[in-house]
């Protein structure tokens, strides 16, 4: 199948909470960007502890999201711009039930587009709340799973404003962004899905740690 891909975004690193710095804020860029192991060029991570790396190269929070969050917390104009949550990648008709750990895109042309693979789901924090200046939001997020996810890069490229999103392989059929979320993140794992996710070999070192730790 196939999705488009109607923003690329990037940031910088700004002042965003006193002493704080953060790139969740992302912009629309124009044109070709590159694709490399660390993510998009340029883009940055204000902290590399818990954000950016192989593992979370890219960010896709799902467009059609943005619609229940106006329910939620009224029509922020935040909410009018495709990276408001720190995607990289803006897309509609694609969220986190219908792709898989492990599950592979080909991300701009065939030519000299990037190879890319679900990671992992991204764990909310409180820069969210803060960037729209509304409480609850991370409780939100885990009581309806709209989390979003990472990609880490199989093969660098490039890629616009326009260009496609395809899956070319499928990853763990079982194990959906929106499970993985459910169990490790909002904490509803089983002894049998934590021994199950600390051997899910296209899931991210540190989540398979997570759940290695949680069973014991």
């Amino acid at each position: 199948m196939n999705w488009t891909i109607e923003a690329v975004c990037t940031g910088t690193a700004r002042p965003f909470n006193g002493a704080e710095t953060s790139a969740i804020v992302k912009r629309p860029r124009e044109g070709a960007v590159q694709v490399l192991a660390d993510g998009l060029a340029p883009d940055e991570q204000a902290d590399r502890r818990v954000h950016g790396g192989p593992e979370m190269a890219l960010h896709l929070y799902p467009l059609d999201h943005h619609a229940f969050w106006r329910e939620q917390i009224g029509d922020s104009p935040l909410l009018a711009e495709p990276g408001a949550f720190g995607s990289n990648l803006a897309v509609s008709g694609l969220t986190e039930d219908m792709v898989h750990i492990g599950d592979r895109f080909r991300l701009g042309s065939k030519t000299s587009g990037a190879l890319i693979e679900v990671s992992q789901p991204r764990q909310p924090c409180w820069k969210i709340e803060h960037r729209f200046s509304h409480k609850g939001m991370v409780a939100a997020i885990i009581r309806t799973g709209r989390c979003g996810w990472y990609f880490r890069v199989i093969e660098a490229g490039e890629v616009a404003a326009g260009d496609s999103l395809e899956r070319v392989a499928a990853g763990a059929a079982e194990w959906s962004v929106a499970r993985v979320f459910r169990a490790l993140v909002a904490g509803t794992a089983t002894p049998d899905e934590l021994a199950q996710l600390a051997d899910l070999a296209p899931l991210s070192p540190k989540l398979r740690e997570k759940a290695a730790a949680k069973r014991g």
